[in-house]
């Protein structure tokens, strides 16, 4: 194939460069929230039950609007979602710190503007990541290049967030910081507007579907495609104890264990670091890489420095440790949306990829609920192991179950004899997809 011309190369991926951009911005920001939120809860009330509270109440909308927001956002078309999704959040976060230099924020309602917040954010991060496919074949990128570049996005939000949120929390304050991520929000939302270009919601002819019907074609996929099952049922092993370890976790062994918030944005900035250079590194080799290997190397590594942090060793151990997990799990999660994209179709992406991460988050705030109330009966020691341990317990599973049996790249299946794999479900127009993936 002859490459186009450079001009032809730069406008073609603008749209895809844009989106790395918006994303970036508003994840910052988010990172700056994710840590200024808990901190902030631990200050003022020295509780970590408190902190576990706001990670549930931070969790619980997620799951509502992954599981509902999927299909509205293939109603609305996924840069449309994406635009209105970052307006709506910039606002609910904008009313925290307006609370709280005007009228006060009492408990409660830093509880409900965390909830709301939430809840009309989670779209946005479905619809982007709808967009990812399209705007990657329209850059001329391979599929799980262009997911590798997205995914490093978040990473390298963790590797700068937590480090600046940590010196802006100390100069600022938190309640200041959380203007920062009000505003990076606008900032995403104007990138995808100004640039991204997508036709609307294809259309199947006949009479327009429900929006339960919709909703029901998502639900039907999941339940015909093994893949995507096996890939929910991972997120549930690591779900549980993996979110509480950002949101409750990690800034109490800041907090008792080493007395430093700046050590915690040290530590998570680390990880951070190693994972980008591991989504980077995967960017360039990823597809020469055996994919069951892969992604069971990769939860298994994700567990070592949890485990480590048992034994309550130096700072530097555990950011270098980090690190070298960071670097090891980085392709876990481009791999794992590489292999998705492959399997759903354009059509029902936006409420698949919406239902896959609501089941698969399904447990996350029951996790952030017991992290606390464990953390305060038991102890830290207790918690970071069980959270080791459901690391290897993913890695056990992604090597031995029947659903990561084959992972070959869909170029590599599209030179062999293809059988039918999907009929017309005439009731509601969308494609009836069998199972044995």
């Amino acid at each position: 194939m002859i490459p186009p011309a450079s001009g032809a190369v730069a406008a073609n991926r603008a749209p895809f460069l844009a989106l790395l951009g918006a994303n970036a911005i508003s994840l910052l920001g988010t990172r700056l929230t994710q840590l200024a939120i808990p901190w902030f809860v631990l200050q003022t009330t020295g509780s970590a039950t408190k902190t576990g509270i706001v990670g549930f109440v931070e969790m619980l909308p997620v799951i509502i609007a992954s599981f509902l927001g999927g299909t509205l956002v293939d109603r609305l078309g996924f840069a449309r979602g994406s635009v209105l999704s970052d307006l709506l959040t910039g606002a609910a976060i904008a009313l925290i710190p307006t609370l709280h230099h005007t009228t006060g924020l009492a408990f409660w309602q830093l509880l409900l503007l965390v909830f709301c917040a939430g809840l009309v954010a989670t779209p946005g991060q479905t619809a982007r990541q709808s967009l990812v496919p399209d705007l990657a074949a329209r850059a001329g990128l391979p599929l799980e290049r262009a997911n590798a570049l997205y995914q490093a996005v978040p990473r390298l939000s963790l590797l700068l967030g937590p480090a600046l949120g940590a010196a802006l929390i100390a100069l600022l304050g938190t309640s200041e910081v959380l203007w920062l991520d009000a505003a990076s929000y606008l900032v995403s939302a104007a990138l995808v507007l100004a640039t991204v270009r997508l036709p609307g919601r294809p259309r199947t002819g006949g009479e327009p579907t429900r929006y339960l019907d919709e909703l029901r074609d998502g639900l039907r996929f999941i339940r015909q495609n093994q893949l995507v099952r096996g890939m929910i049922g991972l997120m549930l092993v690591v779900g549980l104890f993996d979110t509480p370890l950002f949101g409750v976790v990690l800034p109490v062994y800041a907090d008792r264990v080493i007395g430093s918030v700046v050590a915690l944005g040290t530590l998570l900035s680390a990880f951070g670091g190693g994972s980008l250079a591991g989504m980077l590194l995967y960017s360039a080799v990823g597809h020469r890489l055996p994919r069951r290997a892969t992604l069971a190397t990769g939860f298994a590594a994700a567990g070592l420095p949890v485990l480590a942090l048992t034994l309550a060793p130096p700072v530097w151990l555990i950011a270098a440790l980090a690190a070298v997990s960071g670097l090891i799990s980085g392709p876990l999660n481009p791999l794992a949306m590489t292999l998705m994209q492959e399997q759903i179709p354009a059509e029902l992406r936006g409420r698949v990829f919406g239902l896959v991460f609501a089941l698969g988050l399904a447990v996350a705030p029951l996790g952030m609920l017991l992290a606390g109330a464990v953390i305060d009966t038991v102890g830290l020691g207790p918690m970071l192991g069980a959270i080791g341990a459901a690391y290897l317990a993913a890695g056990a599973i992604a090597a031995t179950a029947r659903a990561f049996r084959d992972l070959t790249p869909a170029t590599e299946r599209a030179a062999l004899p293809l059988a039918p794999t999907a009929e017309l479900d005439r009731s509601h127009g969308a494609p009836h997809y069998l199972e044995g993936n």
